[in-house]
């Protein structure tokens, strides 16, 4: 039995200063870094979830609902797309992207990054993507699958959409899932009821 640690979409685009900011995602960055500095030894595996689109339908909206449509954020190869810098990348083992052509809440839609693909984050506004999606490619269950993984620790932002899906699908592939509740951030200002629906489910919700 092995565990893993499964950090969500802490990009750019998510924390201050980016598209679709989550009020305190750079502080969540630089706390899972203080977390996995101090307890990495305690995970098997640690990954990282990142958004990637490239065309996700009306996922995307010049006048967006926040509910079903958002802002263009995270569009891949764009240095918002980018995992921001206060979350350092050392121990993080692979990376799993997610919502290239829909909207891709949960982290197991995401599929394995190749391990040489370094994203430069220069991608101009208004440039098409060149990027072709590898059909082959695992996905994060059949991955934590392969690599005996039967606990899961979910944290990243932002709580009440990605973390709240990655963490909901986790337990009903049927790991033993956790949330950490300080090394999440939400769109919502409380996010309790969100906390609440997940233990409904059967996630433990570590809190303060």
């Amino acid at each position: 039995m092995s565990k893993a640690l499964i950090i969500v979409d802490v990009q750019n685009d998510f924390c201050e200063g980016g598209s679709l900011a989550v009020q305190g995602g750079a502080a969540v960055a630089a706390a899972i870094s203080e977390y996995l500095d101090a307890n990495q030894q305690q995970y098997d595996h640690i990954v990282a979830t990142q958004d990637w689109h490239i065309e996700p339908g009306d996922h995307f909206s010049e006048t967006p609902d926040m509910v079903d449509s958002w802002p263009p954020h995270c569009r891949a190869r764009t240095k918002g797309a980018e995992i921001h810098e206060d979350l350092d990348p050392e121990f993080i083992q692979a990376y799993f992207r997610k919502g290239q052509y829909t909207a891709a809440y949960s982290g197991f839609e995401g599929v394995l990054a190749p391990e040489d693909d370094v994203p430069s984050g220069d991608l101009k506004a208004g440039q098409a993507v060149t990027e072709v999606l590898d059909e082959d490619a695992i996905g994060l269950d059949d991955w934590l699958q392969s690599h005996d993984v039967e606990d899961v620790v979910v944290v990243g932002l932002a709580t009440d959409y990605c973390v709240r899906a990655t963490a909901l699908d986790a337990v009903q592939a049927g790991y033993n899932t956790t949330v950490i509740a300080e090394l999440t951030a939400g769109i919502t200002e409380d996010p309790e009821e969100v906390f609440e629906e997940l233990e409904a489910a059967g996630v433990e919700v570590a809190r303060p």
